[in-house]
């Protein structure tokens, strides 16, 4: 192994370093303060969990995308956390098991085996929240405002948010009454948004003409609002389940609009998390980011499996993202003291850190000067009394 091999770090998998690092620790403090505003109860889940449970519910995705180890002590297969939310379905069915409306938020580390096509790396600090109890609209338009109060806050000016509704393709497929290979056929289709392709491959499957022609045009049901009144067209002779979607739809980007001056995309035919999914689902963007900043979305019944089932919808967020909306530049916001063994000069550090000032101690031979550790003043004796003087001055600030 040569030296350099000694700190290469596996792809996806990174360090975070200053300032970065209390950028992101800023971040993590306000966010939380929010959602504690918005009475959401943080929660801490394990880095890892038997597999059995950790991957109840989720779909082949999640576990494609996590890391799986074995138990030394019972033998167990378990697997590192790739998405905390499952985590925080289990805690409110199984652990907490409160009644009503129950709002959940969290910020912890979480690992992937792959990256996220949808939110990139394998080494995110996954921050959200979860609300349960509660199937109405209301709960969904609390959470999508949340994740927009969410990127506000962490500076974010120019959002565009997509909309969808997963139950409009459930519903479609439940009266084509598709099996497992047309179905997985479409949804293929469907994801890489070929026309061509989605014609063929409801041509082949689908024999009802009307539903036929329903399908073909999910795939061309994206763009700006207009696309809800375009789908009233598409889908009349749809399940009233379908109509139900965009009623719901319809609903939600008018809350949005009421408080948000957001640019709204709706896309009929994103499948994201179809295997988590139940209903309606969202991603916001920035400009400057590949990557939706925050995503989510109803998944009801998830935590059927823990022998409570209940109505649940909320979103997620990398906070290794969130950090770069506003910047990290290095702010030159601290005090040096010199190494000097002065009670008085102790009593001053004492004093400044008690108000909040950071003050950084130097050592015996430190041959760095202040503006290398992002000091912007000194402590100096002057008259007799520990005072602060600008670097750039030597006059008594």
């Amino acid at each position: 192994m040569t030296i350099a091999d000694r700190w290469l770090l596996p792809d996806g998998m990174d360090e975070v370093l200053p300032p970065q690092a209390s950028r992101m620790e800023e971040l993590r403090r306000g966010l939380l303060d929010l959602y504690h505003r918005w009475g959401y109860d943080q929660v801490m889940p394990p880095p890892a969990e038997f597999l059995d449970s950790l991957l109840t519910g989720t779909g082949t995705d999640l576990d494609l995308q996590t890391f799986k180890l074995t138990d030394q002590l019972t033998g167990r297969m378990m697997g590192a956390t790739a998405d905390v939310t499952p985590q925080v379905a289990r805690m409110d069915a199984h652990s907490l098991r409160r009644e009503g409306p129950v709002r959940l938020c969290y910020c912890t580390s979480v690992m992937r085996a792959s990256a996220d096509p949808y939110q990139g790396g394998r080494s995110p600090v996954q921050v959200g929240v979860e609300l349960f109890g509660h199937a109405g609209l209301d709960a969904d338009s609390e959470i999508i405002h949340l994740a927009l109060e969410s990127l506000a806050a962490a500076g974010a000016g120019e959002v565009h948010l997509a909309l969808g509704h997963i139950g409009i393709y459930r519903s479609l497929v439940e009266a084509a009454a598709l099996d497992r290979d047309q179905e997985r056929a479409l949804f293929a289709a469907l994801a890489l948004k070929s026309p061509g392709e989605i014609e063929r491959v409801v041509a082949a499957s689908v024999s009802d003409p009307a539903l036929a022609a329903m399908f073909t045009a999910l795939g061309e049901l994206h763009g700006d609002v207009s696309v809800l009144t375009r789908a009233r067209d598409v889908f009349a002779g749809a399940p009233a389940t379908v109509s139900a979607a965009l009623d719901e739809l319809e609903a939600l980007q008018r809350s949005v609009r009421n408080r948000f001056d957001v640019a709204l995309y709706f896309d009929l035919a994103e499948l994201r998390g179809y295997q988590y999914h139940t209903g309606m689902m969202f991603a916001a963007y920035v400009p400057g980011f590949g990557h939706a900043l925050a995503k989510g979305g109803r998944y009801d019944d998830t935590g059927r499996a823990f022998g409570r089932a209940r109505p649940a919808t909320g979103f997620s967020m990398d906070l290794k993202q969130l950090a770069g909306l506003a910047g990290a530049e290095s702010s030159s916001c601290a005090i040096m003291a010199p190494a000097v063994d002065d009670a008085a000069l102790r009593d001053a550090v004492a004093d400044l850190r008690g108000r909040g000032e950071r003050v950084i101690q130097a050592l015996p031979g430190q041959r760095t000067e202040p503006a290398a550790h992002g000091c912007d003043r000194r402590l100096e004796l002057i008259d007799g009394r520990w005072q602060t003087t600008a670097l750039t001055q030597e006059t008594s600030a």
